[in-house]
């Protein structure tokens, strides 16, 4: 079990841009490579505002209902994605501990209250169900922060797979991805856990991981997958936004999974996005939402491509060297 660097470390995000690219944003990794799974936290600077769109059919999901506009709570102090399922969101635990030393929190009047929205994608499947992150774990995810962001097979994205319509027989390695994009003075990073159960798309719309034929997807053709899939994103900017504006953004991060991922929103998935503004610099929606759908799009795609196969599950690098 490690925390902080992945496995991945010869795919950096520097070439290409970060979430962290956004000042005070840090992301942390608490990783399993023996189990397959992991979690990952994103770290708010001081007054960052929060919102996101939860969709498809199987969320799992912890205090994404007051990231809604009109709810009391504005400010977010931290994001959790994380792997184990809903046994997961207990990771969120050590967050708000990790913060609370800090003296981080909503103001109660008798105690600060982390606000920790999280969301959970599903990886028992793939290696040993029995460890998941928990408590301790995002702690150590916390304190593993930095702004150098590591993807692949790291954090969240440990035990993830992509290109399910076949069923996990047919899965290819999905991962952790993060990008950026920039106009002028504005940044917008996203970050991104694929573990979708559609295929992912390169930008001109041609396959980059497509579903692998399987036998019983052979001989059961009305095969349908479980409800063991998502595509996690968190959408960091510098931007000075309204709860209603950063919601108004999380919409079109979904529009960057619909760019990168089919079939995606679907009955199986459980498909989320949040929105982190920090609030430094005036922008208008059209050229915000237009660079957070890239930059989660772009995301996604690196995710795959930083991944490393595990056994049963090869990874798009494996199959590309392969002549698949």
């Amino acid at each position: 079990m490690t925390s902080g660097r992945g496995p991945n470390d010869d795919v950096q995000a520097t070439e290409r841009g970060s979430i962290s690219d956004v000042p005070g944003v840090r992301v942390g990794h608490w990783t399993d490579i023996a189990g397959l799974t992991g979690c990952t936290v994103v770290l708010c600077p001081a007054g960052t505002l929060g919102s996101g769109e939860v969709r498809g059919g199987a969320p799992g999901t912890r205090e994404t209902d007051l990231l809604r506009p009109g709810t009391l709570v504005q400010e977010i102090h931290a994001v959790l994605l994380t792997g184990g399922s809903a046994f997961g969101l207990a990771a969120a635990d050590g967050i708000m501990r990790f913060l609370e030393e800090r003296g981080l929190g909503f103001d109660t009047g008798v105690a600060r209250v982390p606000i920790v929205p999280a969301a959970v994608l599903f990886d028992l499947g793939v290696g040993d169900p029995s460890s998941r992150p928990g408590p301790d774990q995002g702690y150590a995810a916390c304190a593993a922060a930095t702004t150098e962001v590591h993807e692949g097979n790291v954090g969240a994205g440990t035990g993830a797979t992509v290109a399910k319509v076949n069923g996990p027989a047919g899965a290819v390695k999905g991962g952790l991805g993060t990008s950026s994009r920039r106009d002028g003075e504005v940044v917008v990073g996203a970050l991104a856990a694929v573990n979708a159960m559609g295929e992912i798309l390169n930008e001109d719309g041609t396959l980059l991981a497509a579903m692998r034929p399987t036998a019983d997807a052979e001989a059961d053709p009305g095969h349908q997958p479980g409800s063991t899939n998502t595509t996690l994103v968190v959408v960091a900017t510098n931007a000075r936004l309204t709860k209603e504006r950063a919601h108004l953004t999380a919409l079109a991060a979904h529009d960057g999974i619909w760019a990168a991922v089919r079939p995606a929103h679907t009955i199986w998935d459980g498909d989320t996005a949040f929105v982190l503004a920090t609030g430094h610099v005036d922008v208008d929606q059209r050229t915000l939402e237009a660079l957070a759908t890239s930059a989660v799009a772009d995301a996604i795609r690196r995710a795959v491509l930083a991944a490393e196969g595990i056994p049963g599950v090869p990874s798009v690098r494996d199959l590309r060297a392969a002549g698949a």
